[in-house]
């Protein structure tokens, strides 16, 4: 069966996976005063973090139009949408309302739209997986299935330099950006089963932050054997750091390292760190 995977811009994916003709990217926006920063193939990370610097307000982003998804639906076969956490961005809402015109329309294909309940990295590895399997022609349902029960037990940790840009767009609770502005700890944070951020810990600097993170999947005895991917934002040699502390003291089965698109960018900022398994 012919299938496309339809992935938000957030998505942050392998360079296997950029390049393979089945998959296709969907691009959110970024807002800097009145400038508008596309999240598509011309993004250039260096620019947006020199502006983001420049300019004293948080960046918004905006979530693609329903049309853009509904564009790449393919007229028979299976499409996979692959979005940001339902509770973070309104990418999912848009991708339901592009499935519902498409059956308003007469579509025939299949299409079943992933809450990843995650982003960057998080995102990536539903794609993966739904690349692994669909490349098998196993039925739709079948995918659809084990990959729901992926996300209900994948693992999403990041620690960021700077928490503002989440902060002033809502993305973190009061009491999490009070802790940060007054004791000028480092957070240990995670999404939760519904896709909110929650925090897990703290630190005094990064390092120390990412050596709980480490800790924590450590901890994790169901991680054994897994992927692990880790997303930077300028940070290659903080990621290839905590790729060492990771395999002194886990057993994933691979580790992956990518650069940050733009969404992830505005909310990781200059030196965060994103790790999904």
């Amino acid at each position: 069966m012919t299938y496309r995977l339809i992935c938000d811009s957030c998505t942050d994916l392998p360079p296997e996976l950029v390049a393979d003709p089945h998959v296709k990217k969907v691009p959110l926006s970024i807002q800097i005063g009145a400038e508008t920063v596309v999240d598509g193939p011309d993004f250039r990370q260096g620019e947006l973090l020199q502006k983001m610097k420049a300019w004293p307000d948080a960046p918004k982003t905006a979530c693609p139009a329903p049309s853009m998804y509904l564009d790449q639906f393919l007229e028979t076969g299976d499409s996979y949408v692959v979005t940001l956490s339902g509770q973070l961005s309104g990418s999912y809402n848009a991708a339901m309302q592009a499935r519902a015109i498409y059956r308003e329309e007469g579509g025939t294909g299949n299409v079943h739209v992933f809450n990843s309940r995650s982003a960057s990295v998080g995102q990536a590895q539903i794609a993966l997986m739904i690349r692994e399997l669909a490349s098998r022609n196993l039925p739709f349902t079948v995918v659809v299935e084990q990959v729901e029960a992926y996300i209900a037990r994948m693992q999403t940790l990041f620690v960021l330099e700077n928490l503002d840009n989440l902060r002033k767009n809502g993305r973190l609770t009061r009491m999490q950006a009070l802790v940060t502005g007054a004791l000028r700890v480092k957070l240990l944070c995670g999404a939760t089963r519904e896709g909110d951020i929650e925090k897990l810990g703290q630190g005094l600097s990064v390092r120390q932050t990412l050596a709980r993170l480490v800790s924590r999947m450590a901890d994790d005895e169901n991680h054994a054997g897994r992927r692990l991917m880790i997303a930077h934002c300028n940070c290659l040699e903080r990621a290839e750091y905590v790729r060492e502390l990771i395999q002194k003291r886990c057993r994933f089965g691979e580790i992956l390292i990518v650069p940050t698109g733009g969404i992830s960018t505005v909310y990781a900022d200059d030196g965060g760190i994103i790790t999904a398994y």
